[in-house]
Protein backbone atom coordinates (compact mmCIF):
# COMPACT_ATOMS: atom_id res chain seq x y z
CA UNK A 1 0.00 0.00 0.00
CA UNK A 2 3.14 2.23 0.75
CA UNK A 3 3.84 2.10 -3.14
CA UNK A 4 0.75 2.94 -4.27
CA UNK A 5 -0.41 6.53 -4.66
CA UNK A 6 -3.77 7.03 -2.77
CA UNK A 7 -5.80 10.17 -2.77
CA UNK A 8 -6.56 11.24 0.29
CA UNK A 9 -10.14 10.28 0.76
CA UNK A 10 -8.74 6.35 -0.20
CA UNK A 11 -6.26 6.31 2.51
CA UNK A 12 -8.82 7.54 4.92
CA UNK A 13 -10.93 4.79 3.74
CA UNK A 14 -8.79 2.28 4.26
CA UNK A 15 -7.73 3.27 7.83
CA UNK A 16 -11.12 3.76 9.19
CA UNK A 17 -11.71 0.48 8.07
CA UNK A 18 -8.70 -0.89 10.17
CA UNK A 19 -10.13 1.11 13.26
CA UNK A 20 -13.50 -0.07 13.09
CA UNK A 21 -11.82 -3.63 13.25
CA UNK A 22 -9.77 -3.08 16.49
CA UNK A 23 -6.60 -2.54 14.73
CA UNK A 24 -4.74 -0.48 18.23
CA UNK A 25 -1.59 0.44 19.79
CA UNK A 26 0.42 -0.82 22.10
CA UNK A 27 1.24 2.29 23.43
CA UNK A 28 -1.64 4.33 21.94
CA UNK A 29 -3.45 7.18 22.62
CA UNK A 30 -7.57 6.87 20.74
CA UNK A 31 -9.48 9.83 20.53
CA UNK A 32 -13.48 9.74 19.28
CA UNK A 33 -14.27 12.39 17.11
CA UNK A 34 -17.55 13.20 18.22
CA UNK A 35 -19.20 14.42 14.85
CA UNK A 36 -22.70 15.09 15.92
CA UNK A 37 -25.81 17.44 14.77
CA UNK A 38 -26.94 20.26 17.95
CA UNK A 39 -30.34 20.52 18.67
CA UNK A 40 -29.97 24.29 17.76
CA UNK A 41 -29.01 25.98 20.84
CA UNK A 42 -30.62 23.72 22.95
CA UNK A 43 -28.20 23.36 25.96
CA UNK A 44 -29.75 20.28 27.73
CA UNK A 45 -30.38 18.68 24.39
CA UNK A 46 -26.92 19.16 23.57
CA UNK A 47 -25.61 18.22 27.16
CA UNK A 48 -27.45 14.90 26.35
CA UNK A 49 -26.53 13.94 23.02
CA UNK A 50 -22.82 15.05 24.03
CA UNK A 51 -23.24 12.62 27.18
CA UNK A 52 -24.80 10.10 24.75
CA UNK A 53 -21.64 9.52 22.53
CA UNK A 54 -19.13 10.04 24.96
CA UNK A 55 -20.35 6.66 26.72
CA UNK A 56 -20.15 5.16 23.15
CA UNK A 57 -16.68 6.39 22.97
CA UNK A 58 -16.08 4.86 26.59
CA UNK A 59 -17.32 1.63 25.45
CA UNK A 60 -15.07 1.85 22.46
CA UNK A 61 -11.89 2.43 24.83
CA UNK A 62 -11.36 5.94 23.46
CA UNK A 63 -8.88 7.67 25.65
CA UNK A 64 -10.98 11.59 25.24
CA UNK A 65 -13.58 12.39 23.75
CA UNK A 66 -13.78 15.72 21.88
CA UNK A 67 -16.57 17.74 20.69
CA UNK A 68 -17.37 20.06 17.45
CA UNK A 69 -16.80 24.03 18.21
CA UNK A 70 -18.73 25.59 20.67
CA UNK A 71 -21.22 22.70 20.77
CA UNK A 72 -23.03 23.80 23.89
CA UNK A 73 -24.96 25.95 21.53
CA UNK A 74 -24.65 24.38 18.21
CA UNK A 75 -22.18 27.13 16.75
CA UNK A 76 -25.51 28.92 16.46
CA UNK A 77 -25.09 32.62 16.20
CA UNK A 78 -26.86 35.49 17.18
CA UNK A 79 -28.97 37.80 13.61
CA UNK A 80 -27.49 41.38 13.91
CA UNK A 81 -30.78 42.71 12.11
CA UNK A 82 -32.81 41.26 14.58
CA UNK A 83 -33.42 43.03 17.94
CA UNK A 84 -32.86 41.10 20.84
CA UNK A 85 -30.80 38.38 19.35
CA UNK A 86 -27.27 39.49 21.19
CA UNK A 87 -29.01 39.25 24.68
CA UNK A 88 -30.64 36.29 23.93
CA UNK A 89 -27.55 34.56 22.46
CA UNK A 90 -25.80 35.78 25.32
CA UNK A 91 -28.26 34.55 27.94
CA UNK A 92 -27.31 30.91 26.88
CA UNK A 93 -23.57 31.11 27.78
CA UNK A 94 -22.12 29.19 30.50
CA UNK A 95 -19.51 29.47 33.15
CA UNK A 96 -16.63 27.45 33.49
CA UNK A 97 -17.51 26.13 36.59
CA UNK A 98 -21.61 26.12 36.46
CA UNK A 99 -23.63 22.79 36.96
CA UNK A 100 -23.26 22.22 33.08
CA UNK A 101 -19.50 22.18 32.89
CA UNK A 102 -19.20 20.37 36.08
CA UNK A 103 -21.47 17.31 34.27
CA UNK A 104 -19.22 16.27 32.20
CA UNK A 105 -16.43 16.47 34.76
CA UNK A 106 -18.34 13.71 36.87
CA UNK A 107 -19.21 12.12 33.39
CA UNK A 108 -14.95 11.69 32.53
CA UNK A 109 -14.60 10.23 36.22
CA UNK A 110 -17.32 7.85 36.00
CA UNK A 111 -16.13 6.69 32.57
CA UNK A 112 -11.99 6.68 33.11
CA UNK A 113 -12.12 8.88 29.65
CA UNK A 114 -10.78 12.20 29.28
CA UNK A 115 -13.48 14.70 27.91
CA UNK A 116 -13.22 18.06 25.35
CA UNK A 117 -16.46 19.73 26.38
CA UNK A 118 -16.83 23.36 23.81
CA UNK A 119 -19.16 25.57 24.98
CA UNK A 120 -20.01 29.36 24.61
CA UNK A 121 -18.35 30.42 27.98
CA UNK A 122 -19.90 33.41 30.09
CA UNK A 123 -16.56 34.71 31.21
CA UNK A 124 -15.28 38.36 33.27
CA UNK A 125 -13.99 39.99 30.49
CA UNK A 126 -16.97 38.85 27.87
CA UNK A 127 -18.29 35.98 25.91
CA UNK A 128 -15.74 33.30 24.94
CA UNK A 129 -15.40 30.02 22.32
CA UNK A 130 -14.00 27.70 24.91
CA UNK A 131 -12.66 24.19 25.23
CA UNK A 132 -11.95 22.57 28.80
CA UNK A 133 -10.44 19.20 28.63
CA UNK A 134 -11.07 16.78 32.40
CA UNK A 135 -8.72 14.09 32.32
CA UNK A 136 -10.13 10.68 33.59
CA UNK A 137 -10.56 11.43 36.83
CA UNK A 138 -12.68 14.80 36.28
CA UNK A 139 -9.77 16.95 37.09
CA UNK A 140 -9.65 20.19 34.69
CA UNK A 141 -6.03 19.54 32.23
CA UNK A 142 -6.96 22.72 30.62
CA UNK A 143 -9.08 25.56 29.33
CA UNK A 144 -8.79 27.15 26.11
CA UNK A 145 -10.35 29.83 24.76
CA UNK A 146 -10.02 30.46 20.90
CA UNK A 147 -7.19 33.03 20.35
CA UNK A 148 -7.89 33.42 16.29
CA UNK A 149 -11.44 34.48 16.69
CA UNK A 150 -13.55 34.76 13.25
CA UNK A 151 -13.56 38.88 13.02
CA UNK A 152 -15.13 38.85 9.85
CA UNK A 153 -17.81 37.48 11.34
CA UNK A 154 -20.53 39.49 13.34
CA UNK A 155 -20.42 36.74 16.08
CA UNK A 156 -16.71 36.45 16.87
CA UNK A 157 -15.87 39.49 16.05
CA UNK A 158 -18.14 40.55 19.54
CA UNK A 159 -16.38 38.08 21.45
CA UNK A 160 -13.09 37.99 23.34
CA UNK A 161 -10.27 35.86 22.35
CA UNK A 162 -8.14 33.83 24.34
CA UNK A 163 -4.68 35.28 25.22
CA UNK A 164 -2.67 32.54 25.18
CA UNK A 165 -2.04 28.40 24.06
CA UNK A 166 -1.34 25.56 26.43
CA UNK A 167 -0.25 22.20 26.75
CA UNK A 168 -0.93 20.16 29.12
CA UNK A 169 -0.06 16.68 30.96
CA UNK A 170 -3.11 14.46 30.47
CA UNK A 171 -3.22 10.79 32.43
CA UNK A 172 -4.29 8.01 30.42
CA UNK A 173 -4.47 4.22 30.92
CA UNK A 174 -0.49 3.56 28.48
CA UNK A 175 1.06 6.91 30.71
CA UNK A 176 0.78 10.69 29.81
CA UNK A 177 0.83 12.41 27.00
CA UNK A 178 1.20 16.09 26.56
CA UNK A 179 -2.03 17.42 24.19
CA UNK A 180 -2.52 21.53 23.49
CA UNK A 181 -5.14 22.80 21.93
CA UNK A 182 -6.83 25.19 19.07
CA UNK A 183 -10.07 26.11 17.53
CA UNK A 184 -11.02 26.19 14.01
CA UNK A 185 -9.72 29.28 12.52
CA UNK A 186 -6.43 28.40 14.43
CA UNK A 187 -5.33 26.04 12.87
CA UNK A 188 -5.45 28.32 9.69
CA UNK A 189 -2.42 30.15 11.46
CA UNK A 190 0.69 28.43 11.67
CA UNK A 191 1.80 29.96 14.78
CA UNK A 192 -1.03 28.26 16.85
CA UNK A 193 0.55 24.98 16.29
CA UNK A 194 3.84 26.03 16.13
CA UNK A 195 3.37 27.59 19.73
CA UNK A 196 1.92 24.61 20.95
CA UNK A 197 4.80 21.93 19.77
CA UNK A 198 7.19 24.45 21.32
CA UNK A 199 4.97 24.15 24.82
CA UNK A 200 5.60 20.25 24.04
CA UNK A 201 2.22 19.48 23.18
CA UNK A 202 2.31 16.15 20.88
CA UNK A 203 -1.20 15.72 19.95
CA UNK A 204 -3.25 19.25 19.47
CA UNK A 205 -7.48 18.44 19.63
CA UNK A 206 -8.94 20.75 17.33
CA UNK A 207 -12.84 21.52 17.60
CA UNK A 208 -14.14 23.02 14.49
CA UNK A 209 -17.57 24.61 12.99
CA UNK A 210 -16.98 25.44 8.57
CA UNK A 211 -16.83 23.17 5.76
CA UNK A 212 -13.22 21.51 4.91
CA UNK A 213 -12.54 21.55 1.68
CA UNK A 214 -9.67 19.78 0.54
CA UNK A 215 -6.79 22.49 0.78
CA UNK A 216 -8.01 23.25 4.86
CA UNK A 217 -7.64 19.23 5.19
CA UNK A 218 -3.98 19.94 3.43
CA UNK A 219 -3.44 22.81 5.38
CA UNK A 220 -4.25 20.71 8.68
CA UNK A 221 -2.24 17.83 7.53
CA UNK A 222 1.22 19.41 7.08
CA UNK A 223 0.43 21.50 10.80
CA UNK A 224 1.17 17.66 12.16
CA UNK A 225 4.04 16.93 9.48
CA UNK A 226 6.21 19.83 10.11
CA UNK A 227 5.31 20.54 13.81
CA UNK A 228 5.66 16.52 14.26
CA UNK A 229 2.42 16.10 16.56
CA UNK A 230 -0.91 14.77 15.58
CA UNK A 231 -3.94 16.65 15.50
CA UNK A 232 -7.18 15.40 15.73
CA UNK A 233 -10.46 18.03 14.19
CA UNK A 234 -14.16 17.65 15.09
CA UNK A 235 -16.33 19.02 13.26
CA UNK A 236 -20.06 19.05 12.62
CA UNK A 237 -21.94 16.49 9.93
CA UNK A 238 -24.01 18.12 7.12
CA UNK A 239 -26.19 18.91 5.95
CA UNK A 240 -24.90 22.78 6.29
CA UNK A 241 -20.98 21.45 7.53
CA UNK A 242 -20.66 18.51 5.82
CA UNK A 243 -18.72 16.78 8.53
CA UNK A 244 -15.11 15.36 7.21
CA UNK A 245 -13.77 15.34 10.76
CA UNK A 246 -9.90 14.05 10.42
CA UNK A 247 -7.07 13.14 12.61
CA UNK A 248 -3.44 13.01 11.28
CA UNK A 249 -0.28 11.21 12.41
CA UNK A 250 2.76 13.27 12.70
CA UNK A 251 4.28 11.73 9.49
CA UNK A 252 1.27 13.31 7.79
CA UNK A 253 -0.62 9.75 7.78
CA UNK A 254 -4.31 10.14 7.54
CA UNK A 255 -5.33 8.06 11.08
CA UNK A 256 -9.08 9.09 9.90
CA UNK A 257 -11.77 10.64 8.10
CA UNK A 258 -15.59 11.11 8.49
CA UNK A 259 -18.03 11.09 6.30
CA UNK A 260 -20.92 13.77 6.13
CA UNK A 261 -23.48 12.12 8.31
CA UNK A 262 -23.35 12.00 11.94
CA UNK A 263 -21.59 9.60 13.34
CA UNK A 264 -18.42 8.88 16.30
CA UNK A 265 -14.81 8.38 14.68
CA UNK A 266 -12.16 7.10 16.70
CA UNK A 267 -8.49 8.25 15.78
CA UNK A 268 -5.93 6.13 17.07
CA UNK A 269 -2.44 7.77 17.26
CA UNK A 270 0.45 5.38 18.06
CA UNK A 271 2.36 7.52 20.50
CA UNK A 272 5.67 5.61 20.60
CA UNK A 273 6.25 6.51 16.63
CA UNK A 274 5.33 9.83 17.24
CA UNK A 275 7.95 9.98 19.86
CA UNK A 276 10.32 8.11 17.91
CA UNK A 277 10.33 10.65 14.75
CA UNK A 278 9.88 13.72 17.00
CA UNK A 279 13.70 12.60 18.43
CA UNK A 280 15.06 12.12 14.80
CA UNK A 281 13.59 14.55 12.81
CA UNK A 282 14.98 17.29 11.16
CA UNK A 283 11.90 19.87 11.23
CA UNK A 284 10.01 20.87 14.73
CA UNK A 285 11.96 22.57 17.12
CA UNK A 286 15.46 20.57 15.51
CA UNK A 287 16.77 23.21 13.52
CA UNK A 288 14.79 26.49 13.64
CA UNK A 289 16.29 30.01 14.36
CA UNK A 290 14.42 31.76 16.31
CA UNK A 291 16.90 34.86 16.68
CA UNK A 292 15.82 35.82 12.87
CA UNK A 293 12.02 35.48 12.99
CA UNK A 294 12.13 39.29 14.25
CA UNK A 295 8.87 40.01 11.29
CA UNK A 296 6.64 37.40 13.14
CA UNK A 297 5.93 39.61 15.79
CA UNK A 298 5.77 42.63 14.54
CA UNK A 299 2.21 44.70 14.13
CA UNK A 300 3.29 45.71 10.91
CA UNK A 301 1.45 45.44 7.18
CA UNK A 302 0.97 46.35 4.20
CA UNK A 303 -2.23 47.77 2.76
CA UNK A 304 -3.23 44.75 1.02
CA UNK A 305 -3.51 43.04 4.05
CA UNK A 306 -6.46 45.77 5.39
CA UNK A 307 -9.24 44.31 6.65
CA UNK A 308 -12.97 45.15 8.06
CA UNK A 309 -14.17 43.21 10.88
CA UNK A 310 -17.90 41.86 11.40
CA UNK A 311 -19.32 44.88 12.64
CA UNK A 312 -17.53 47.05 9.33
CA UNK A 313 -15.07 48.64 11.16
CA UNK A 314 -11.29 48.67 10.18
CA UNK A 315 -9.54 45.49 11.59
CA UNK A 316 -7.14 46.28 14.60
CA UNK A 317 -5.58 43.46 15.60
CA UNK A 318 -3.58 45.49 18.72
CA UNK A 319 -7.03 45.71 20.52
CA UNK A 320 -8.26 42.30 20.32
Amino acid sequence: MRGQTMTTAKHCAVLLILAAAGVAYADGFTVALLQMSPDGDNLEANAAKAEEFCRRAAKERADLALMPEMWSIGYTRPDPEQPGSWEAFRKKAVTKDSTYIRRFSNLASELDMAIGITYLEDHAAGLRNTLTVFDRHGAQVLTYAKVHTSDFKHMEANMVPGDAFFAGTLDTRNGPVEIGAMICFDREQPESARILMLQGAEIILTPNACRLDELRLDQFKVRAFENLLGVAMANYPGPHYKGRSVAYSADGECLVMAGSREGMHLARFDMEAIRARRAKSIWGNAYRRPHRYAPLVSGEKGQVWSRKDGNGKPYDASVR
